[in-house]
């Protein structure tokens, strides 16, 4: 009876422990959804209702092919997968890696330069880039991760490639501003063209603005990601 108490407080410091973390996540990505509401302009407005101090003025309307272009994946043939060196071939799947909740850090497929000479791939170095699901399920779950170094992409995948008049972390924290899913081509399965993201019509302040804006939710989006890592780590020592 009394090891069977030591163990019933041993679980319940746990489960309270997993809960109260939880909390604190979830109160983290609230906030974080809220400033993203409160600090890029609504619709048919061109000024945001939360700045930081020293910038006013309105925001500038353009389309995101004003300053980037997007570019597809390519056909990536089972037998050439599974390398663990050379230059990583991002899947959509690989956005669930952990440590790729933000950026495309690993990857579950590399690939030597003999592979890219063979096949004749061309691998994408105009970085960094913004990945995201193209067709089928994945891309209703609106996801979004930066890449920073060169890389390739399978063709269920596509990236959008900012020029230098953006700031790349503003770039990644507007695209979550952004429901891709009501862009895409209705049919068997949904999926999206170049054109059909290289024509939304986005909200963009100086730069100067964009780097303050971007490194602040870089900030949101790293303790987010701490939590969630503390969440797991708890979870886990209850499993085991």
């Amino acid at each position: 009876m009394g090891e069977q108490r030591k163990i019933g407080a041993f679980f319940k410091k746990l489960d309270t422990l997993i809960t109260l973390q939880q909390q604190k996540l979830e109160k983290l990505k609230s906030l974080k959804s809220a400033l993203l509401e409160e600090m890029f302009p609504k619709n048919g407005s061109n000024i945001p209702e939360m700045r930081f101090a020293g910038f006013t003025g309105p925001w500038e309307q353009r389309k995101l092919e004003e300053a980037g272009k997007t570019q597809s994946g390519i056909g990536f043939p089972e037998i050439e997968q599974g390398g663990k060196f050379g230059i990583p071939f991002y899947k959509v799947s690989d956005m669930n890696n952990e440590g790729n909740e933000n950026e495309m850090l690993t990857a579950s497929n590399y690939v030597s330069i003999e592979q890219i000479d063979r096949k004749k791939w061309k691998p994408i170095k105009t970085v960094p880039a913004i990945m995201f699901a193209k067709v089928g399920a994945a891309l209703l779950l609106n996801r979004k991760r930066l890449i920073k170094t060169p890389f390739l992409l399978d063709n269920n995948t596509m990236v959008y490639i900012p020029d230098s008049s953006w700031s790349i972390d503003f770039v990644k924290t507007l695209f979550e501003t952004i429901n891709l899913p009501q862009f895409a081509q209705v049919g068997a399965l949904p999926s999206f063209k170049g054109s059909d993201i290289e024509s939304i019509e986005v909200m963009v302040p100086h730069k100067r603005e964009q780097i303050k804006i971007g490194t602040f939710f870089t900030l949101i989006d790293s303790l987010i990601t701490l939590h969630q890592r503390k969440l797991e780590k708890l979870k886990d020592i209850k499993k085991s």
